[in-house]
């Protein structure tokens, strides 16, 4: 897609409220010409990145690509050097705080889980809950029945009903990838960046996670970073290849895979 085509009539020229997510004139989330340095390493060169509303989007690429640094810029930990990065059409996420762009609804899962393993799952749902996130106020607050409602909804998606009131600490490690998954749906996020979700599983649990991962597709934008390329194929329609901090390719994974410059720098490793 054409960047500046897109922003011309998007982020720098519509006069729209910059406090509302905007999707009706393009991607939700824009990344156009972002540089990060480190010590003179360009861990992002000029990323130009565009991610649909509703779109289930892979990132793949050699350590050391960009991945993580692409995701810290998402979230607001690195600010880059240069380029634009844009929430919708009028929220520029380079203005926020961590803790703002979170609220505005882009969560983020690490690869080590982590979930407060004295609690049940059920209490880490309700602690994750879009309210007052003071602990103990939201530990012992009576929940509504909307709240309940919607705990049980997120059970039923991680498909830890039956965990409900099993310690976290007693899950495995699937289980606990997909509790914390279920904590930032509790938080009823637009954009979900995942990293390395399938790490440490067992070949269930792994098609559990792709199961999991395509049952938020339209509803949530879901961004995944993965090394695994039998669970990229399984749950792949668009995927990003980077490489030295840049776009190296783009397209359905059929296309990426038979790229001459993607086999030579990741594929034929």
């Amino acid at each position: 897609m054409n960047g500046e085509a897109n922003l011309s009539s998007g982020p720098q020229s519509r006069v729209a409220d910059p406090e509302v997510l905007d999707t009706t004139h393009g991607p939700i989330l824009y990344l156009e010409g972002v540089t990060v340095s480190f010590d003179g390493f360009k861990a992002l060169n000029n990323l130009s990145l565009y991610i649909d509303d509703g779109e289930l989007r892979c990132i793949i690429g050699a350590n050391g690509a960009g991945k993580t640094t692409m995701m810290d810029v998402i979230t607001g930990k690195t600010r880059p050097d240069s380029g634009r990065v844009y929430f919708g059409q009028t929220i520029d996420l380079l203005a926020l705080s961590e803790t703002d762009i979170a609220q505005r609804g882009i969560g983020r899962k690490f690869q080590k889980p982590t979930v407060f393993e004295p609690l049940s799952v059920y209490e880490n749902l309700e602690l994750a809950m879009a309210a007052d996130k003071r602990v103990w106020t939201s530990l012992f607050a009576k929940l509504t029945g909307v709240q309940c409602d919607r705990i049980d909804e997120v059970l039923t998606i991680i498909g830890l009903t039956e965990e409900r009131y099993r310690r976290a600490g007693q899950l495995s490690h699937g289980q606990k990838q997909w509790l914390e998954i279920g904590m930032l749906l509790m938080q009823d996020p637009r954009v979900l960046l995942v990293d390395e979700p399938v790490a440490g599983m067992t070949a269930q649990e792994v098609e559990r996670t792709a199961e999991l991962l395509l049952s938020l597709g339209g509803r949530h934008s879901v961004v995944v970073v993965e090394h695994d390329m039998e669970f990229v194929r399984s749950i792949a329609n668009i995927v990003t290849v980077l490489h030295e901090g840049s776009v190296l390719a783009e397209g359905s994974m059929s296309k990426v895979q038979n790229d001459p410059r993607v086999i030579e720098v990741y594929l034929g490793e």
